[in-house]
């Protein structure tokens, strides 16, 4: 039988471990993100899906990773400001991937796009957070009040 980890603070390659485990995934989607940006006269997606249907799936994906590492990776930890920030968030990188679009041949920034980004994100996010409120287990004060009734 294991002996139970003492608490305390937590080692530094621990924390780094766990901090690449959250925050690598959103990197990784933002350098896909940055990638696809940078294909120049990009025609049509994949089965012909319009243009905002990619934009709001990229940007979904998005704003769902960004949901789960600022809450931590914990289902408590999703509250309404760490959503607000998740969806902030994502839409500002949007602005730099439409900024980015400018400077590359046969792209654009546009408005419409930069509202499919932030649509995805903020749909994606509310998604989440909807998710996490549902399941998450009741909290000392509602148990003690269930038990009252």
């Amino acid at each position: 039988m294991r002996a139970p980890r003492a608490r305390g603070p937590r080692p530094a390659a621990s924390r780094l471990v766990r901090s690449l485990s959250l925050w690598g995934p959103v990197a990784v989607q933002m350098a896909v993100i940055f990638t696809l940006s940078s294909i120049p006269d990009l025609k049509a997606l994949p089965g012909g899906a319009p243009d905002w249907a990619g934009h709001g799936s990229v940007y979904a994906l998005l704003g769902a990773l960004l949901l789960r590492a600022l809450a931590g990776g914990r289902r408590e930890g999703v509250t309404l400001v760490v959503a607000v920030w998740a969806v902030g968030l994502a839409a500002a990188y949007g602005v730099t991937d439409e900024w980015h679009q400018t400077f590359v041949r046969g792209r654009s920034a546009t408005l419409r796009d930069l509202w499919a980004d932030a649509a995805g994100a903020a749909i994606a996010v509310a998604v989440g957070w909807a998710w996490s409120v549902a399941t998450r287990p009741p909290g000392r004060a509602e148990v003690d009040a269930r038990r009252k009734v």
